[in-house]
């Protein structure tokens, strides 16, 4: 089976992802947002390109069932009621709401991958719990791709480091594997940073930028392993929560 690490979602194909399991990982922020958002009850995160898109859709919605959420330049969108801090998501200001959502690169990421077999939305915040589905699948000999999101059409370390933490599990005791550049690429950089998170964040370049931009509480946020072991799956143009609701 492949298992593949793609960089940013503007090199992709369809044949890239076709067929295969996806997971797709923007750690800072909107990959951790989502996985907070559905832990906290969020019903379900339309992820829409432009923040023009979520509008419209906005107006299908009766005002109270929904939440205008996104950013551009890190900073919420003016208008929208939440920005791109997972700190926003708390039970009391999401739950059971439609969280349409747009963002710089985690969104865009997510639209173009829908033509993968299964879409899973991946973090440290619920990295074991989305590691054990990728790997019940490789274990089916699923092929798997894993797209870091990256910033702005740029390779982010933070994203590469993640997406080794999940190619060195979903490898872990399974032979006959071929991956590509990025999936070497993404372990080695895995291993020169290991579990100390904090030191990933302050060596990123977005982790420099958000920390500037008054976000430094997000990175701690972003940097809390399995804090919220929720999986979330990314199917008809929509994201909801792995559960008893929602059978794979």
């Amino acid at each position: 089976m492949r298992l593949d690490v793609f960089f940013g979602a503007h090199g992709l194909t369809s044949a890239d992802v076709q067929g295969r399991v996806v997971v797709v990982i923007d750690v800072l922020r909107a990959s951790t947002t989502i996985a907070v958002a559905l832990a906290h009850g969020a019903r379900t995160v339309i992820p829409f390109e432009s923040a023009e898109e979520a509008i419209t859709r906005s107006k299908s919605f009766e005002r109270g069932q929904y939440k205008l959420a996104g950013e551009r330049k890190n900073l919420i969108i003016p208008g929208f009621d939440l920005g791109n801090s997972p700190r926003e998501y708390t039970r009391e200001a999401i739950e059971g709401k439609t969280i349409l959502f747009t963002t710089t690169n985690g969104t865009v990421a997510l639209i173009a991958v829908q033509s993968a077999r299964e879409v899973l939305v991946g973090s440290f915040v619920n990295f074991t719990a989305v590691s054990a589905m990728v790997r019940a699948a490789a274990r089916a000999r699923s092929d798997i791709a894993i797209v870091a999101a990256g910033s702005e059409r740029h390779l982010s370390l933070e994203d590469t480091v993640c997406a080794g933490r999940y190619v060195r599990a979903i490898r872990r005791g399974l032979s006959d594997i071929t991956m590509n550049d990025g999936a070497h690429a993404a372990l080695q950089l895995e291993k020169k940073y290991g579990n100390d998170l904090p030191r990933l964040f302050v060596d990123a370049s977005h982790g420099r930028t958000l920390t500037e931009a008054g976000f430094a509480d997000d990175l701690a946020l972003c940097a809390t392993l399995d804090a919220h072991p929720v999986v979330p799956v990314y199917q008809d143009r929509q994201v909801t929560k792995l559960g008893p609701d929602r059978e794979r």
